[in-house]
């Protein structure tokens, strides 16, 4: 089942500046997916446009059968319950708890305190932390900050995972931990991961799919792929 489609896809912004050109790409229910590319290929663009943070100029984008692209602005958050992001900038409210911030996600669509503890509890006990969920975020380190973050995103339950560098600004070791976690999501939820990623040591360890984008365009599709970007300096 695809459960992403891009067919004929162009991003073209305001200043002229081709940021996806002609793509045509699916993603099948339950992939783990890499997207790599230099700086300026495209990657966080595409990212964006699945979850509608940007509009394709020309094409269409479907994720889980809602034409993206079509969606009237009154609508975008329906495609949005059904997405779980994961930044490289944590997002953490910090005046809340680790159990509020996960909770936050589900207050946040109206669902009654007594159907949102026990999905906390499960989210976090996925990601390893259910010892730390009334700890606020500047009392945890940024490996602990960035699994708040998937719990978060987890937490409802989402058919799709999409990941914008989420080990940007983490060390190595803790950056496996992560995508381990994520790794692990994939496996016994079946949740679809999308990663957007420069980790050339993540992406060769997991050999998963790996999507390249240059200049906007898809170069190579690998089913066990690694990484093979030449970056500039």
């Amino acid at each position: 089942m695809k459960l992403i489609e891009i067919k004929n896809c162009y991003k073209v912004y305001n200043n002229g500046v081709t940021a996806i050109a002609d793509l045509n790409l699916s993603i099948e229910k339950g992939e783990f997916v890499f997207v790599i590319g230099a700086s300026g290929s495209g990657k966080s663009t595409l990212i964006k446009m699945l979850y509608r943070e940007e509009k394709p100029t020309n094409g269409n984008v479907y994720v889980g059968g809602i034409n993206v692209a079509k969606l009237r602005n009154s609508k975008v958050y329906k495609l949005r319950r059904k997405i779980g992001n994961v930044f490289q900038d944590f997002k953490l409210l910090p005046k809340l708890t680790v159990y509020e911030n996960v909770a936050f996600a589900l207050e946040s669509i109206g669902l009654h305190s007594k159907e949102i503890r026990p999905k906390v509890i499960k989210a976090l006990e996925s990601v390893g932390l259910k010892e730390k969920m009334r700890s606020f975020p500047n009392q945890l380190s940024g490996g602990e900050q960035q699994r708040v973050c998937i719990a978060r995103a987890i937490v409802n339950d989402p058919k799709i995972l999409i990941c914008d560098e989420p080990t940007g600004n983490l060390d190595p070791d803790i950056s496996k931990e992560i995508v381990l976690i994520l790794d692990k999501i994939n496996k016994e939820s079946g949740t679809t991961i999308v990663m957007a990623t420069h980790d050339k040591e993540i992406v060769n360890r997991m050999k998963k799919r790996v999507i390249h984008l240059e200049n906007g365009v898809v170069v190579s599709d690998d089913k066990k792929g690694s990484y093979k970007v030449h970056e500039s300096n």
